[in-house]
């Protein structure tokens, strides 16, 4: 496709598409797993933002509309097919996945629907502390990792690995620091919103906040685990994902 966009298990004659963004600091491959899951039944596209991994060398983006139009860009020959694709953001991915769903809804190709997890409504204020974060100290921005937990976690052993880590996270956190929430035309597909039982960051009534941005169904589903819910729930999650895109 393009340097954006991955695909770990191509699946051409897949019934539908599903196009996922990581979460702060992370990658495409954080969705590998979810690939492996849905194969045969929804074929997984992940974001690959600058900054990280085979695109180390470029610089991490400066806000979240830029990511927004590359992905759009990279996504347009695909589209045209007129195929069911579905948006997933985790986290930070969240607020990417509404705008994407925003701006195909604006271009006259809607998703199917829109899967957001461990990441509050959009119209909601962050967390206090959260948007200066990427200011702070190394500890401060390594506190939050802890508090997280997740594969980035795993990062705090390996001081060599350690200082990519935060150079993604930093440019992620000043992004999410400048993002503004824009009200405008709801969406009309449906909203699954996925949270953990136990987050630190996004309690369970944020997610309801969801239900303001369409006019199409709202539901929410709770499971057992914090931020990171999603790396022990795997087959619920995909069960989700297959039962909302069949419909």
């Amino acid at each position: 496709m393009s340097k954006w966009v991955r695909r770990f298990h191509p699946g051409p004659d897949a019934p539908a598409r599903l196009l996922c963004f990581p979460h702060a600091g992370g990658s495409a491959s954080t969705y590998r797993p979810l690939s492996t899951a849905l194969k045969g039944h929804v074929e997984v596209w992940a974001v690959q933002y600058p900054g990280r991994q085979d695109r180390l060398g470029e610089p991490c983006a400066q806000d979240l509309d830029e990511i927004v139009e590359a992905t759009l860009d990279a996504l347009a020959p695909t589209l045209a097919d007129g195929g069911p694709i579905g948006l997933f953001g985790h986290s930070m991915g969240t607020l990417l996945a509404f705008e994407v769903a925003r701006r195909l809804v604006k271009e006259g190709t809607p998703p199917a629907v829109l899967f957001v997890s461990a990441g509050r409504g959009p119209s909601l204020r962050r967390p206090a502390g959260i948007p200066g974060l990427h200011d702070a100290g190394d500890e401060a921005m390594l506190e939050e990792v802890r508090l997280l937990g997740g594969t980035e976690s795993e990062l705090l052993d390996h001081p060599e690995l350690l200082d990519l880590a935060l150079y993604a996270l930093r440019a992620d956190y000043a992004m999410m620091g400048r993002y503004e929430y824009r009200p405008g035309p709801v969406l009309s597909c449906p909203v699954i919103a996925l949270a953990g039982d136990s987050d630190p960051r996004v309690p369970v009534e944020s997610m309801r906040a969801w239900a303001e941005e369409t006019s199409g169904s709202c539901d929410l589903h709770v499971l057992p685990g914090g931020h990171f819910y999603l790396e022990a729930q795997l087959a619920p999650v995909a069960e989700h994902i297959r039962a909302a895109m069949r419909k």
